[in-house]
């Protein structure tokens, strides 16, 4: 049981030898060098047009392939995009092409998203060992060091603590009036403890993830350019869009399918202002399976119906909404602790991004206190 994480562990090879795949991979394993020497630009603008092709790939629909190369494209491009001092706002046709290209089969937008991110992105240390911060490691990296790795783990281990609240989510949204109470609650429960397990790791971001390093080193290369100052004009993929700029936001929490999911089960419903459209749109990055599985549970959720109608289950209702409340309101301390407080502070390395948007070009502190306080409210 993974919830939202591949059932099959990512690739970290291709399963074919090519020689396009051999030199993106080369790339995006080297990385964290390329940056430092500030050899990303050069690098990909000595290929040719096709010197990055994942035809091969596509016309044999290798699913984790493919998956790999998104991973991997997604990085490279980025790394070229805010390697710099300032940002490029035209992508080269030797990345800008198969990226769209494989956005266009994933039903994504060609911008580093969570999936790609997180989800895809990391391997077991010890493959007979389980999922755990003990036993994660990623595919690849930026810059790398632990500050990055520790702070996407952190993501991996809770998409994957959140399996079993996924699980019920998805039963509990089925309950009718003909379902008895005790399983209603069990189910509840359920959610409740995978929720508590959820909540425990994301606490243990601050072990290794200083707010300083997240600030300079880790976010400024997963910003989009939609309702970004540093890329107003947008970003042009070259010779693709008929080379006209695209607006995508950029990676976020906000992409995760866990919190949407368990709002949709338990009918928890944001107020229809900015911040709901917000939501919505970030549906558009994740997964297209991802994105049914939320509408399926919000359209058939009567659960809302089900506690109202019975006492016996408020209390247990409310054990679910105080967890989700709560990874929110961390979410929003973090938010203070590693992006706010960071961005008031003078220091020799600019700005790490922009100081007023969330990495997905959002006021993301009065956004995170909306989505904690609406939970709240919900509670009977």
């Amino acid at each position: 049981m993974r919830g939202f994480l591949p059932e099959i562990n990512p690739l970290r090879e291709y399963s074919i030898p090519s020689p396009s795949l051999d030199r993106l991979q080369a790339i995006a394993g080297n990385l964290p060098k390329l940056l430092l020497t500030g050899r990303v630009p050069s690098t990909l603008e000595s290929l040719q047009h096709d010197d990055l092709s994942i035809d091969e790939l596509v016309a044999k629909n290798l699913d984790q392939d493919l998956r790999l190369a998104m991973v991997q494209l997604s990085f490279v491009a980025h790394a070229y995009i805010w390697g710099g001092i300032k940002p490029q706002e035209h992508l080269p046709e030797v990345v800008a092409k198969p990226w769209v290209q494989l956005a266009k089969l994933f039903d994504r937008p060609p911008v580093l998203s969570y999936a790609s991110y997180c989800l895809h992105n990391w391997f077991l240390i010890e493959p007979e060992e389980s999922i755990s911060l003990e036993n994660i490691g990623l595919i690849t990296n930026f810059l790398g060091g632990v500050d990055e790795d520790w702070f996407v783990t952190v993501h991996v281990c809770i998409e994957h603590a959140a399996a079993d609240a996924i699980e019920a989510a998805e039963i509990i949204a089925k309950c009718t009036s003909e379902s008895s109470e005790e399983e209603i609650a069990s189910l509840f429960h359920r959610i409740e403890r995978s929720l508590i397990d959820v909540n425990q790791i994301f606490s243990r971001m601050p072990e290794r993830c200083d707010p300083y390093i997240y600030y300079h080193r880790v976010r400024p290369f997963i910003f989009g350019s939609k309702d970004n100052p540093d890329l107003k004009d947008g970003l042009i993929y070259e010779n693709q869009f008929n080379n006209e700029p695209q607006f995508f936001r950029g990676e976020t929490g906000a992409q995760s399918s866990i919190i949407p999911s368990l709002d949709g089960a338990l009918g928890i419903q944001h107020s229809t202002d900015s911040l709901r459209h917000y939501l919505n749109e970030m549906r558009e990055y994740m997964p297209s399976e991802h994105r049914k599985f939320i509408e399926k549970v919000e359209t058939t959720s009567t659960l809302k119906e089900l506690v109202d109608e019975s006492r016996n289950l408020q209390d247990s209702y409310n054990a679910c909404l105080e967890q989700i409340r709560a990874f929110r309101a961390l979410h929003l301390e973090y938010a203070s602790t590693y992006i706010h407080k960071q961005s008031k502070q003078k220091n020799p390395f600019g700005s790490g991004g922009s100081t007023i948007k969330g990495t997905g070009g959002t006021p993301f502190m009065s956004y995170l206190k909306k989505h904690r306080d609406e939970t709240e409210k919900h509670k009977k």
